[in-house]
């Protein structure tokens, strides 16, 4: 059972599913410099990693250009390390995050719960889903 979401793992056809713990983590709070929203996000990956968790939310806007933030990208830049050192499983992109995307649909079917999520659908290119587990 998840200490923060309270999700219990279920059982379908004698499998366990994975169990569902979602966290969001404000990287822009306080409007940071690059260095430490990045350091932001190594925290909440290493916290997650420790604490269970198998989904995080990371919000990191999208910049005032028009353009895309550089926070945006210095954090999908280094979360495309760590999934090649294995420290994450994969990340999504928010403005990928639509039902009709074959990634997402096998993401809702492995957790349902992230059904609810309030970005689902509105392709929004300030957030990153995180995949944890």
């Amino acid at each position: 059972m998840c200490p923060y979401c309270g999700a219990a793992e279920k059982v379908d056809e004698g499998r366990p599913k994975p169990a569902f713990c979602h966290r969001t983590v404000n990287l822009e709070a306080g409007r940071p410099v690059v260095e430490v929203a990045l350091r932001r996000l190594e925290q909440a990956v290493d916290d997650g990693l420790r604490q269970g968790v198998t989904v995080l939310t990371l919000i990191h806007g999208y910049g005032s250009s028009g353009k895309g933030g550089v926070i945006r990208e210095e954090c999908r830049r280094m979360l495309d390390f760590m999934r090649e050192k294995n420290i994450v499983a994969d990340y999504l992109c928010g403005e990928d995050f639509v039902k009709k995307s074959g990634r997402v649909r096998a993401l809702l079917q492995r957790y349902p719960a992230l059904a609810a999520h309030h970005s689902l659908g509105r392709g929004n290119p300030g957030i990153t889903l995180v995949l944890l587990a």
